[in-house]
């Protein structure tokens, strides 16, 4: 089921909503991180338009951001309400989306093979139902040099999380497997999935796509108590994160983690 919505293109990445999807610092990093990568893609194919996916869009916020560039972008969704507002969104921004409804593992059969210059999938992982299937689909439909931006709930953060606020049982619980660097299965239906950053790379690496430069988002900003830093204080935090973004030490305890997948 797909729809179309009039386009009308304006500069810049961000854009109306594209805020709304990763607030604060994680916004702007992750949207600094796409723009360089789709600069790359649009040099190197020696096109203009690039074809994009957001694949588990929701209401399209940064699907509108990077539609505003004149990109062709397809949003997939499996609910009908997300989608609606997305193509309220996209008519609101005078931006051209196109709108359809379905689950991540069946990519390819939704918007072709080869078809995708950028595949973002954000948020996604956590919550489907099989995540090495969901990016062994999405490789799929990546052209050759194309790219997949996954951004993830990290175990690390979780734990630390709930150490601090006096939760033993529960960061116990959620220990990743010193083993296999992998996180503790959660029982199904109670949680969203999270994942470490190895746990990241090699399901990157089994859907046969070559793993890229990851960040850590919310470092610092996930451990911070509700209303502890005030409006004077948040540019030199924003700063700090974005300093610390692909320090490992720092980066592997962030709150998500955003790793790019190049095929």
């Amino acid at each position: 089921m797909t729809a179309e919505v009039p386009a009308k293109a304006a500069p810049g990445l961000r854009g109306p909503g594209a805020e709304r999807k990763l607030d604060g610092s994680r916004s702007s990093l992750v949207t600094d991180v796409l723009a360089k990568v789709i600069a790359a893609r649009t040099a190197g194919a020696g096109q203009a338009v690039l074809d994009i996916v957001d694949v588990g869009a929701g209401t399209g916020g940064f699907a509108v951001g990077i539609a505003s560039r004149g990109h062709r972008v397809t949003v997939v969704d499996p609910s009908p309400d997300a989608l609606s507002a997305a193509r309220w969104r996209a008519a609101e921004a005078g931006v051209t989306l196109t709108a359809v409804q379905g689950e991540a593992a069946d990519l390819p059969a939704l918007v072709g093979e080869a078809s995708a210059d950028l595949v973002i999938c954000h948020n996604v992982l956590e919550y489907v139902d099989s995540p090495s299937g969901a990016l062994s689909a999405i490789a799929r439909v990546l052209r050759p040099g194309g790219t997949v931006s996954v951004l993830a709930a990290n175990t690390v953060a979780a734990v630390l999380q709930r150490a601090l606020a006096g939760k033993y049982a529960e960061a116990m619980a959620m220990l990743p497997d010193a083993a296999t660097g992998g996180a503790t299965p959660q029982a199904p239906g109670t949680a969203a999935r999270r994942f470490t950053l190895p746990e990241l790379t090699a399901l990157i690496e089994g859907a046969g796509l070559r793993p890229g430069d990851a960040h850590g988002i919310r470092i610092f900003s996930g451990l911070l108590p509700a209303g502890a830093t005030d409006s004077a204080s948040a540019d030199a935090l924003r700063e700090l994160e974005e300093a610390a973004a692909t320090c490992p030490p720092l980066r592997d305890i962030a709150t998500r983690l955003h790793v790019l997948g190049h095929r």
